[in-house]
């Protein structure tokens, strides 16, 4: 009687006490003449003035590149980005905003304004020699240290981690697939600013965990292993983390690595860590495969799936 009221108030978002979420479907409006965004498999993220910006993959402007919404979830335009864009950031240099990517298919990264001129490219051949695996650099994200630096992770391929100066010159790498951290496709890094010194925060997929570790490369912690199904984003909000977890929930963790909401979690054979589940076989407030999150300016959540179709979605915080 006790474990089945706590799971059923953990599907509402929150057990009781912790921190609360309201699902909010169909907040996203897909492009015109469109029932859905287009074929996802990378991020989104918010910019100051509240517009979310949508990676999907595909031959043309509004099925390839990053889409852009407005703060009410309507469309507002595409970017002419890579349409191989995995996954990204969008961080304040010098006071303005730029985008940060990981162009997968390109095995490059770029810095782009949020109009999608690029500025900077660190190429194939900016990287040492000998950390690719066989078939090259599989690069799945990438952010931005306090100085300028450039983190950048090679997710997909042999979980090295890149160190890039401002201007894009190489510095250092760290982890990868041997002692002591033994990385395996760590799907996603990003600079957790929560604490002093900033840290990396590893979405270690394939040992299932979350590290954090120094800027240097460092383990500080594992925040968390068990229950995790695959996490393979995350974002930050005060003291907050989310998480997107493609087996099938996200997660709200507190700074001192508490879980403290779970939600739409999915325990239904076959719809998770797929891209195939299609709009018929969708739950309103249920995910499929969470593979991108971020909070926006005012807490709330939203979520892209890893799905041929294109996912998002949207819960905001109560209270």
């Amino acid at each position: 009687m006790i474990r089945s009221l706590l799971l059923s108030l953990l599907a509402l978002g929150s057990a009781a006490g912790e921190v609360a979420y309201e699902f909010a479907p169909n907040f996203i409006q897909p492009p015109p003449g469109r029932e859905t965004i287009g074929n996802g498999h990378g991020e989104i993220a918010c910019d100051r003035a509240g517009n979310f910006y949508v990676s999907v993959q595909g031959p043309d402007a509004k099925d390839g590149g990053v889409q852009v919404y407005g703060p009410d979830g309507k469309f507002v335009k595409a970017l002419p980005l890579p349409a191989t864009l995995h996954g990204f950031v969008i961080r304040e240099d010098q006071g303005e905003e730029f985008i940060f990517a990981a162009v997968l298919g390109e095995k490059r990264v770029i810095k782009a304004k949020l109009d999608g001129s690029v500025v900077l490219e660190i190429p194939t051949s900016a990287f040492p020699a000998g950390k690719a695996g066989p078939k090259g650099l599989a690069l799945t994200n990438c952010d931005v240290a306090p100085n300028g630096d450039i983190y950048v992770v090679d997710g997909y391929g042999q979980s090295w981690i890149f160190v890039f100066d401002r201007a894009g010159q190489f510095k250092k790498v760290f982890g990868g697939p041997v002692e002591p951290l033994k990385l395996a496709n760590t799907h996603k890094i990003f600079i957790d600013r929560r604490f002093e010194p900033a840290r990396v925060l590893a979405c270690d997929r394939g040992n299932n965990r979350l590290l954090h570790l120094d800027l240097d490369g460092n383990l500080i912690q594992v925040i968390a292993s068990e229950g995790l199904r695959r996490p393979s984003s995350a974002s930050f909000h005060g003291d907050l983390m989310c998480v997107a977890e493609i087996a099938g929930r996200v997660s709200v963790w507190d700074k001192s690595g508490k879980l403290v909401a779970e939600l739409g979690a999915n325990d239904t054979p076959g719809q998770t860590n797929t891209p195939k589940v299609e709009p018929k076989d969708w739950r309103q407030g249920t995910v499929t495969s969470p593979h991108g999150i971020t909070f926006d300016n005012q807490g709330n959540i939203l979520e892209t799936e890893w799905n041929i179709f294109g996912r998002v979605l949207r819960w905001n915080r109560k209270g």
